[in-house]
């Protein structure tokens, strides 16, 4: 009996693990008000969205964010650290009412969690040498460009480059950056959220050429947590138009709000 027990709770624990055979814990907007307190998850190791301050504290965009949802529901938020694999798990089994986590909208995600609208979004682009005159997907011919392989930025700059471009593929954004700072290629595919990192580090040195593509991010909220979601539309809707977020975009990432977050549904 013993032994059978064991097993059970170690087959629970790895269905736990994997946010699979355990029900959806639904939030309860009315436990959260009435313990004054929302359990918000968040990476704490994705800058700017989610780090750590030299305290230790969680900080950065989504912190941000997260404190600013739970003054609005006239709660405070305790912000608990979450990885990219644990974060939905964690929300389905309860250990944390929402995650404000920069989980991207995608269909597969949304058959196990709740979406609110979009608060946030990563733009993946061509970025290049200021000065270097590429306005286009046809400006690539003849230009050598750098992706991480099997990225996202690899699918959308090997779908638009016409012929005569060369692109090189390396293990990681940290390997292609390294081959732009260095001159070995002219342009990178790359996100704006690791493009800031690289203009920190060579200010001025490179800017945007054009656009390959965007994903928006959403708060999530277990299956069934109604009353949670309606608040937490609410509390987007309002901070897209009332410029809280552009405020917090500005603060973290140096430009605004992009319009695809703005006007997604």
């Amino acid at each position: 009996m013993k032994l059978n027990r064991r097993l059970f709770t170690a087959l629970a624990a790895s269905s736990l693990a994997l946010g699979l055979a355990m029900p959806a814990s639904a939030a309860d907007l009315a436990a959260i008000e009435s313990a004054g307190t929302i359990k918000v998850g968040m990476l704490v190791d994705f800058p700017p969205f989610g780090i750590q301050d030299a305290s230790g504290t969680p900080d950065g965009y989504d912190a941000d964010v997260a404190k600013a949802l739970a003054e609005s529901l006239g709660v405070q938020a305790q912000i608990v650290p979450v990885t990219g694999p644990n974060r939905i798990p964690y929300l389905l089994s309860g250990q944390v009412d929402v995650l404000v986590a920069s989980l991207g909208i995608t269909e597969e995600r949304a058959q196990r969690v709740d979406f609110s609208a979009p608060y946030a979004g990563i733009s993946i682009a061509v970025y290049g040498a200021t000065g270097t005159e590429v306005a286009g997907p046809a400006d690539l011919a003849g230009q050598t460009i750098a992706v991480a392989r099997a990225s996202t930025q690899d699918t959308g700059v090997t779908e638009v480059a016409p012929e005569g471009t060369e692109i090189r593929r390396f293990d990681d954004d940290a390997s292609a950056v390294q081959a732009l700072l260095s001159g070995q290629v002219n342009l990178i595919g790359l996100s704006n959220v690791v493009f800031l990192q690289v203009d920190k580090v060579a200010a001025g040195k490179f800017d945007k050429k054009f656009d390959l593509s965007s994903q928006v991010q959403g708060i999530a909220v277990a299956p069934g947590s109604d009353a949670l979601l309606e608040k937490v539309n609410a509390f987007v809707q309002t901070a897209r138009s009332d410029g809280t977020l552009d405020e917090i975009h500005q603060k973290w990432l140096g430009e605004p709000l992009p319009d695809f977050v703005k006007t997604a549904e």
